[in-house]
């Protein structure tokens, strides 16, 4: 089971996004769930990374886990939230799809 978890500032921004786990819908290397979810993880970190105004750090320390932390400036407030909509949309469709294989939640953090 992948489980995704990720953080909303007050206005909605993406903070966070903790992604953790297997979907076994596949066997490794050809797993259908665990390709999507990668694909759109790594495609937000590489398209928010080097934005001005937007701060990312991020890692995927071993399979099965990645991290997103996110900041930003005013100037990079828009495409932040261009980027963490598509990330969360995408995420999310993935797990109604495939309920049995990911779980998504999204809550609310102030940013420090």
């Amino acid at each position: 089971m992948i489980l995704i978890d990720a953080a909303l500032d007050e206005e909605g921004l993406l903070k966070s996004c903790r992604i953790e786990g297997h979907a076994g819908a596949g066997r490794s290397g050809y797993d259908i769930v665990c390709a999507a979810v990668s694909v759109l993880a790594r495609t937000a970190l590489i398209s928010l990374s080097g934005r001005e105004g937007i701060e990312v750090r991020g890692e995927a320390p071993e399979r099965g886990r990645f991290y997103l932390e996110t900041d930003c400036t005013e100037q990079g407030k828009a495409f932040l939230s261009a980027g963490g909509a598509f990330l969360l949309e995408g995420l999310g469709s993935v797990a109604r799809d495939y309920p049995a294989c990911c779980t998504m939640n999204i809550h609310t953090e102030r940013r420090n």
